[in-house]
């Protein structure tokens, strides 16, 4: 599979930087040809039609998609953060028709958490939930959702009305009444992915949608799979900004002699080799990790527990500030072409910064390993 992916990633994506820098229509037809190539939704379980490839082979899928673009990277796998809940604590009945289409259209899943006042504080939650007969019905903004515009299914976390300590994770019908897009954000970086703020109101759906268990809950689980995903992105620009930086070295001249050969530029991209090898080699371990829950004889159970693994929020977190230096690093080489819209590296630098930001900026991953594994056992919360 993965050499598949380098050469969709070839014929599709290295050439277009400027067209998925420019915000483009989703989705896009290069997500159709990711389908069409049989690489759509890579990770879906084979006993929903899909190819069940593991998370740590996800690493190096992702790193291969980010490394022609980190936003078409982004909206491709963000879906697994819905498939996983879905997967483990969706109801047979609402669960399998999702995942099957997920895997024979090639399509896109949304999830709705981010809120404006909320932030990262997703206890916070202001949209809310209510029973009325075998219905819920659910009201309230979400802030940044990405890929919700053009999904099938939106899974919405949301508070009950009646009850401020029962949380949900709700499927929700994109085409449901009351489903509002209220905008696409202009984002800085990943322009080749669509981020949007959605409205809810008097959305009227089954009440089997809801998954079982606690919605906050629900949600650390699957974030444990895209926050592994999210930093193996930063590998994948790192390795792009290496290659740029050979490729720049070749032509370029320093006191009459191959930028290449200059010992300065070596100990740089000796350090940035370093670098993105351990960056991979913390992804695949945590990755590693949450597949040996996902074969554990009761998954949902065992993941459940735990909730928000370390090596997820470690492995986000310091590819987040790695992959970070290696951009500044290579902008650097690039002196002042390097700060300019003329050149890749510009574009790859504003990528990367999303990494230390999207589910959990830096300090919110900082303050979860303080609270989960460095507070002794009996103080967490």
């Amino acid at each position: 599979m993965l050499k598949r992916v380098r050469e969709f990633v070839r014929a599709e994506l290295l050439s277009k930087g400027e067209y998925f820098d420019g915000l483009p229509e989703q989705p896009t037809a290069e997500s159709a040809r990711l389908h069409a190539a049989g690489l759509a939704n890579w990770w879906i379980p084979a006993a929903y039609g899909g190819a069940g490839a593991s998370l740590a082979d996800s690493v190096d899928i992702v790193s291969e998609l980010a490394y022609g673009d980190a936003g078409f990277a982004f909206g491709s796998f963000l879906p697994v953060l819905g498939t996983v809940m879905l997967q483990l604590h969706g109801d047979e009945e609402v669960a399998r028709p999702v995942l099957e289409r997920l895997v024979r259209d090639g399509g896109r899943l949304g999830i709705l958490g981010s809120e404006e006042d909320a932030g990262s504080e997703l206890n916070r939650t202001a949209t809310t939930f209510r029973r009325d007969g075998d219905d819920l019905v659910l009201d309230g903004e979400k802030y940044f959702s990405t890929n919700s515009d053009p999904a099938d299914t939106l899974l919405v976390l949301a508070r009950s009305a009646d009850d401020d300590g029962d949380y949900a994770v709700v499927a929700v019908p994109r085409a449901t009444p009351g489903v509002e897009i209220v905008k696409r954000w202009d984002m800085l970086g990943v322009r080749g992915s669509g981020t949007y703020r959605v409205r809810l109101r008097d959305c009227r759906v089954p009440a089997a949608g809801r998954l079982r268990g606690n919605g906050l809950r629900l949600l650390e689980i699957g974030l444990n799979a895209s926050r592994i995903l999210i930093a193996a992105t930063a590998i994948g620009v790192a390795r792009r900004i290496r290659d740029l930086s050979m490729e720049y070295a070749a032509k370029k001249r320093i006191k009459g002699a191959p930028l290449r050969e200059n010992a300065v530029f070596a100990a740089k991209l000796g350090q940035m080799e370093m670098t993105i090898d351990v960056m991979r080699n913390q992804c695949r371990a945590a990755a590693a990790e949450f597949d040996r829950f996902l074969a554990a004889e009761n998954p949902a159970a065992a993941l459940y527990r735990v909730g928000t693994l370390r090596s997820a929020l470690a492995a986000k977190l310091y590819c987040g500030q790695a992959g970070w230096e290696v951009a500044t690093t290579g902008s650097e080489m690039f002196g002042g072409l390097g700060y300019t819209h003329d050149h890749p590296i510009g574009k790859l630098v504003r990528d990367l910064r999303y990494v230390s930001i999207v589910e959990g900026g830096d300090d919110v991953m900082r303050e979860l390993l303080y609270a989960r594994y460095v507070v002794p056992a009996g103080k967490r919360r």
